[in-house]
């Protein structure tokens, strides 16, 4: 039987099948094979064994959190308590697209920014969208409902952004655990343990402790250049620019004339000099 692995505590993997969910364990040879089962995964399993046989290709996979076949990632950004980081935002928006996941950017916690400091946030979010990001906020619940189907999504974001208090927003019952932000370390507290797949609205969505894996010193800098999706919509002199030294750099110049946002220049340096290493 072909199934897709929704949940694993310990060495139980709970494989959904039909409507059905079958805790299964792996084949011993899995770990010889050095094959650790995600997930996400779609596997091939004996219903009456309870034992998976085989993980079927994936479309891409992630170390930390341990997940595997996403569409795409709401990256849950809160503009107060845990404050706006462009930086963070970045580097996961970077992310998804080194890993061909489709990122949607989900604003929380509007209600606490004040209309100076909202002005600034629509701005910024304002270049987002027009670079072709899609950004929508919290309260947008009939708007998320409609992107949720026939996908499967990952929630993404700082501790304390809101994941499972949106989550708990779109389904109550799925009643998940959220806590309340740490004054003292200006942050939320890990309220989330175990990867969980549940489908809602003709989707599959996960509940995830976090992404803590953002590294990219296994890319190229070119796979970094290229993860700046406004990057290939200027020329420059020559094909390969990196847009660092190189003298003519469109890239440079539209930093300059205010079309490609400062932050975002900077961070791509940050980042490629990261993938140096």
């Amino acid at each position: 039987m072909q199934g897709q692995i929704v949940k694993i505590v310990s060495d139980l993997h709970y494989v959904s099948c039909n409507g059905n969910l079958y805790p299964c364990k792996c084949r011993g040879i899995f770990r010889k094979e050095h094959i650790f089962p995600l997930v996400g995964d779609y596997v091939l399993f004996n219903i009456d064994k309870k034992l998976i046989e085989k993980i079927l290709p994936r479309k891409n996979e992630f170390s930390r959190p341990k997940v595997s076949n996403i569409d795409q990632a709401f990256i849950v950004t809160s503009l107060i308590k845990p404050d706006f980081s462009l930086n963070l935002l970045d580097k996961l928006l970077v992310t998804m697209e080194l890993h061909n996941v489709e990122p949607i950017i989900c604003i929380t916690k509007e209600d606490l920014a004040s209309d100076l400091q909202l002005e600034y946030f629509r701005n910024i979010l304002n270049y987002y969208s027009k670079i072709g990001y899609k950004v929508v906020s919290n309260t947008d619940v009939c708007k998320i409902k409609t992107l949720l189907c026939n996908k499967t999504s990952v929630f993404v974001g700082q501790t304390g952004a809101g994941k499972s208090t949106l989550l708990n927003k779109l389904n109550p019952q799925l009643n998940l655990d959220t806590d309340e932000i740490s004054i003292a370390l200006g942050r939320g507290k890990h309220t989330t343990r175990v990867v969980s797949l549940f489908e809602m609205f003709g989707g599959k969505i996960m509940d995830t402790p976090g992404f803590s894996a953002l590294d990219f010193s296994n890319y190229s800098k070119e796979d970094i250049r290229d993860s700046f999706v406004e990057f290939s919509s200027y020329r420059c002199s020559y094909g390969d620019c990196m847009h660092t030294r190189e003298d003519d750099c469109a890239v440079k110049n539209n930093v300059l004339n205010n079309n490609i946002l400062e932050s975002r220049y900077k961070n791509y340096l940050s980042f490629i000099e990261e993938a140096k290493k």
